[in-house]
């Protein structure tokens, strides 16, 4: 019973099933009820009634299941869920059950039997010992499944209920807040680095103080005025259609070039005069001039008359 981990002050639950004799099953219950002494508890209940049990959740503090050695039963889902229910978080589970090398329908191998456990929500599930099953646990379990194979073994496993409830919930604090970075220190600057490089007035006027004439820093290619083709980007002036367009303050000189494009533009499209004498006014003009009627205006200015005059006319 010590390697079961049970100590003074215990609840136990010992559930066995058929056949067991009575005789073992009252000398178990006494074992179990001298370590746990007065203030623990040993409950005993048949694994058929134990789903039809009321027991409550969270009540045992250690489980023992099917370990006499005259008996054998296969654990099912519901009956690992409700042993789970029961067990107080932390609590412990120790169980005995028939298992077979090679999977069938009415047995499971070892390791099916610590899977169907994590499924239940043991956790820390491992095989503690494995032996042969006695003459009277293979009859009563050919008697329950109807198995008539002989490859079965004794296994034992033990595991564990979390520490915690099933469905219980816990507070998570989370900070999404931007965290304010410290700001990095500036190094220490060298007293020697620092008066190298000031120059105070005074430092003007001391011979020994040599001053670069920032002329003397220019050669010949500094002072030679660069071509304005050369100062434009590579893109410049191509706009949508690949036309020429200034950029916003420009200053390689494009924009003025297109200004001066656009007015050539504007004086070759004004009616030319054949006799020169056009902008002097109607008394100097031909019966097929197109400036007829207009007035005398500067040579190459172009005429626009506004609204109040076309109105007077």
């Amino acid at each position: 019973m010590a390697d079961l981990g049970i100590k003074a002050g215990d609840k136990v639950l010992f559930v066995w099933a058929q056949p067991s004799a009575p005789a073992a099953l009252k000398q178990r219950a006494e074992e179990l009820a001298a370590i746990v002494g007065e203030d623990g508890r040993v409950s005993m209940e048949n694994m058929e009634r134990l789903l039809m049990s009321s027991h409550s959740a969270s009540t045992f503090d250690c489980v023992l299941s099917c370990l006499l050695a005259d008996s054998s039963s296969v654990h099912s889902s519901e009956t690992l869920a409700e042993l789970a229910r029961v067990l107080k978080p932390g609590g412990k589970l120790v169980l005995d059950e028939a298992v077979t090398g090679a999977e069938t329908q009415d047995v499971r191998t070892a390791e099916k039997l610590m899977s169907a456990l994590k499924l239940s929500g043991f956790e820390s599930v491992h095989e503690v010992t494995k032996t042969e099953l006695t003459t009277e646990a293979l009859s009563s379990l050919r008697t329950t499944t109807g198995y008539q194979g002989n490859t079965l073994s004794r296994v034992r496993i033990s595991a564990s209920k979390p520490s915690f409830e099933v469905g219980s919930s816990s507070q998570i604090k989370l900070s999404f807040g931007k965290k304010t970075p410290k700001p990095a220190e500036k190094p220490a600057l060298d007293p020697n680095t620092v008066k190298m490089w000031t120059l105070s007035a005074n430092d003007m006027d001391d011979d020994n103080v040599d001053l670069v004439d920032s002329d003397a820093l220019l050669d010949e290619e500094d002072l030679k005025k660069p071509d304005p083709a050369s100062l434009k980007a590579p893109s410049c002036g191509e706009g949508a259609g690949k036309k020429k367009k200034a950029c916003k303050d420009c200053t390689c000189g494009l924009a003025e070039d297109l200004e001066q494009e656009s007015k050539g533009k504007q004086t070759t499209n004004m009616a030319k005069s054949a006799c020169g004498s056009c902008y002097l006014g109607d008394a100097f003009r031909c019966a097929s001039c197109p400036y007829l009627g207009m007035p005398a205006f500067k040579p190459g200015e172009k005429i626009v008359l506004d609204n109040k005059t076309l109105t007077d006319a």
